[in-house]
């Protein structure tokens, strides 16, 4: 997901996309685990699309904190 469609997205919408990316990063982990075929790089992707959605989280609850 481009850092442009995270940040056009609600902060609800962005705890489910932070919920969803953490499940399939856990699923991706239980895979490798148990020695399935996984693509590495997926688990580096969704590491960073979480950071970035919660980075994105917290420069919104800046905001709204310096307009209060």
């Amino acid at each position: 997901m481009k850092l442009a469609e995270i940040r056009s997205m609600e902060a609800p919408i962005l705890r489910e996309e932070i919920d969803k990316s953490r499940r399939e990063l856990l699923e991706l982990r239980c895979k490798v685990a148990l020695g399935e075929d996984v693509r590495p790089h997926r688990i580096r992707e969704i590491k960073r699309e979480i950071a970035r959605i919660l980075t994105v989280l917290n420069e919104k609850a800046a905001m709204e904190e310096a307009k209060a």
